[in-house]
């Protein structure tokens, strides 16, 4: 991936809002995907995925999670960017019984992640 000046900021940016997030209740994993700058396809940001139990469930599908949330959030910006040329995607947020799912894209990365929706704050 090639690097340029915004990159380390985009990372630093990244990192403290992980870091953030992973202290609430609940959290069981998350993810970001960084935008290739050459093809503009995203890919999974090399060990940036946080766990609070690598014998969990997420954990024990990270690869499955990352690649799924991607596809989802890329489909959901193109249906956004159908409907209303002029609308951007903002925030995704999936509930089933067993995890909550949400997802941030931003322009130089996309943010998912993982919580128990049972968990008590």
């Amino acid at each position: 991936m090639a690097r340029t000046s915004a990159m380390p900021s985009a990372l630093s940016e990244v990192e403290n809002t992980m870091n953030r997030i992973n202290m609430h209740p609940g959290v069981q994993g998350l993810f970001v995907t960084m935008a290739d700058e050459s093809s503009g396809e995203y890919g999974a940001l090399k060990t940036r995925v946080l766990f609070r139990d690598e014998e969990s469930d997420v954990a024990m599908k990270r690869d499955q999670y990352s690649a799924c949330c991607t596809a989802l959030a890329t489909q959901a910006k193109t249906a956004t960017r159908d409907l209303d040329p002029t609308d951007e995607l903002k925030f995704i947020r999936i509930r089933t019984k067993k995890v909550e799912i949400m997802i941030a894209p931003e322009k130089d990365y996309t943010l998912f992640c993982v919580q128990d929706p049972n968990a008590k704050a």
